[in-house]
């Protein structure tokens, strides 16, 4: 990431006018570049040049990127105020996550005084297949195969139609698989008669989109909220508007906050 991502931002990053420092670090799969300006520069149009930085440099940054590199404007003096470490012994951490993601930083960002929730320590839910390369020659599958048999199986395609005179409908199922389980028994192939099925050739686990997302709580594998205030904000105000609602979506979700 170091040579392929960060190197070319840095030097397209790196002429933009005012600033004062330059900062990277890099590991498996992330880059972070921080810069920091001179007070006389305006804030906006130092981000507008960031941009343009990042588009200007991104014919040089690999095309399997999932996704363009983004930027946030960050006070270095606003540390966040709290973090929520959301622990579980019923919900996985993808769940966990998944919740956190989509329900509670929702309403942790409507309570006044609250600027920012970024959530870290897991990711979304996913399946995870790990094929077994012995298995596969075996059966001299190949891993497009399987590929090709796994996407098909989420392709969400009418099932059919129904017609009465001159009306047509089409037929939707919510069919597509969500847990492990429901893959493991997925044919591939057929071999001298018999179903090839994907347990046969890999291990399929519920997991996250994610492995390497990881986050801890006293100990314990956790979601974590890193709450940040908005500017001018009475930060013991702030959290005790936070610490009000923390117990009740505990409750209703069967899980553990520390703070």
């Amino acid at each position: 990431m170091a040579a392929t991502v960060a190197t070319p931002l840095e030097r397209s990053l790196g002429r933009i006018a005012g600033i004062t420092e330059m900062t990277s670090s890099s590991s498996l799969g992330s880059s972070r570049i921080t810069l920091q300006f001179d007070l006389s520069r305006d804030i906006d149009g130092a981000a507008r040049d960031v941009q343009a930085a990042i588009n200007a440099s991104r014919s040089l940054l690999p095309s399997g990127l999932p996704s363009n590199p983004t930027y946030r404007k960050v006070n270095p003096a606003d540390a966040p105020i709290m973090i929520v470490g959301l622990t579980s012994d019923t919900k996985s951490r993808g769940e966990l996550y998944d919740a956190a993601s989509t329900i509670l930083a929702q309403k942790l960002s409507q309570i006044n005084g609250v600027g920012q929730v970024t959530i870290g320590g897991a990711s979304l839910p996913a399946v995870r297949v790990e094929l077994n390369p012995m298995a596969l020659n075996k059966y001299g599958i190949s891993m497009e195969t399987v590929r090709t048999v796994i996407t098909s199986t989420n392709a969400n395609k009418p099932k059919g139609m129904m017609e009465s005179g001159d009306r047509v409908w089409t037929i939707y199922a919510n069919d597509q698989a969500k847990k492990a389980v429901e893959y493991q028994s997925l044919i591939i192939a057929w071999r001298n008669g018999s179903p090839v099925r994907l347990a046969d050739v890999a291990e399929v686990t519920d997991s996250v989109q994610d492995i390497r997302n990881y986050g801890s709580a006293n100990g314990k594998p956790s979601v974590l909220l890193i709450i940040s205030r908005q500017p001018g904000a009475n930060i013991i105000d702030t959290v005790d508007r936070i610490n009000d609602i923390l117990p009740t979506w505990s409750a209703r979700w069967c899980c553990r906050s520390r703070w």
